[in-house]
């Protein structure tokens, strides 16, 4: 890991407004990144269904990764398309909580992950992240018993906060942030793979697949908690993150979520699903409803649709479990404005 820049936090938000941070991206670079081949097209998600895996699991001793193998195979994922790939999973990882299974990505989770895609024929599986509410993202996976997961299995992993970083155009232009700085390790893998939690949020209503896209920009370029981003705005920055990043898949781990003053303070919500999908609009959108949330009235989910993805049931192809039969509603804390009166109905 690289040293820490001493740089203010009034430095790394001029730095992030006025020139979008980081390492210069040539013109080619750029031309690859936004025009790189995805399975799902933010620009045809509008007038096109998208399909959303819904498992079941009573808690994290059960057969994960032959749930994620059946959603794979229901969303219709084949070896031919992971084949000597190389996979990056994104999980959440907030704080250094061991037996609070309510406040990171479970490191079963993240093996079935690693599992489910080596099985399909990647070649190889790696792990990072980068916290935004602690300097060093290798205490909080040390603490969460990932660590020890991942070194059982002989997986990398990698702390995002300190990567050195390439420009990237901002292709959501909802931030007023002309680019934001991607690290290097993404022009290494093929696929990005967002594992969160399933929780509510103060300032989001809901932290799903595409809030989880925070952790992916580095610490020495955007601060802690990310602070440029906050102070341009949590729903235009999930917005920016999710156009810009096109994540491949989205796994939520949602077994044991958290209801509450969510993503840190709230309590743990035994909800027994996993969610999976392509689009990550359309999965946050379901993972909503199994939240009893409306998709339609979380801000950054309404101004999503028709845009990077659908969030109306008439657009989402269900699959696996149906959300209205394994739904819980999620408590919600109605002092905060991202959580008033968006409850489904």
């Amino acid at each position: 890991m690289s040293a820490t820049p001493k740089w203010t936090r009034r430095q790394v938000i001029k730095a992030g407004l006025v020139v979008g941070t980081g390492a210069f991206l040539t013109k080619e670079g750029v031309h690859a990144w936004v025009h790189r081949e995805l399975p799902w097209d933010p620009a045809k998600e509008a007038g096109f269904s998208s399909q959303v895996f819904v498992g079941s699991a009573s808690n994290y001793s059960v057969n994960l990764s032959g749930i994620l193998l059946q959603g794979f195979h229901e969303l219709g994922v084949k070896k031919e398309e992971l084949l000597g790939k190389t996979i990056l999973l994104k999980p959440n990882l907030v704080e250094p909580q061991r037996t609070e299974e309510h406040i990171n990505t479970h490191p079963l989770m993240v093996r079935a992950a690693i599992e489910a895609f080596l099985h399909l024929g990647a070649a190889k599986v790696l792990v990072a992240e980068g916290s935004g509410h602690r300097r060093d993202s290798a205490d909080v996976l040390e603490a969460s018993g990932l660590g020890e997961v991942l070194r059982e299995d002989r997986i990398t992993y990698t702390d995002l906060n300190y990567e050195t970083g390439y420009r990237a155009l901002n292709l959501g232009a909802c931030t007023g942030l002309a680019t934001l700085t991607l690290p290097e390790l993404f022009k290494r893998v093929d696929w990005i793979v967002s594992m969160p939690k399933l929780k509510t949020h103060h300032w989001a209503g809901v932290t799903l697949s595409m809030k989880n896209l925070f952790g992916v920009l580095p610490g020495i370029y955007y601060g802690w908690p990310k602070n440029v981003l906050h102070y341009a705005g949590v729903q235009n920055s999930i917005l920016d993150l999710t156009a810009t990043v096109k994540p491949h898949f989205s796994i939520v781990d949602g077994i044991v979520g958290m209801e509450g003053d969510g993503p840190i303070m709230g309590t743990a919500k035994d909800a027994g699903v996993v969610v999976m999908g392509r689009n990550p609009v359309s999965v946050d959108a379901t993972a909503a409803r199994l939240m009893m949330i409306d998709p339609a009235k979380v801000s950054y989910l309404k101004r999503a649709s028709g845009w990077l993805g659908p969030i109306g049931l008439e657009r989402i192809e269900q699959r696996g479990e149906n959300p209205a039969s394994v739904g819980r509603e999620f408590q919600l804390v109605e002092k905060f404005d991202a959580m008033r009166g968006i409850r489904l109905k």
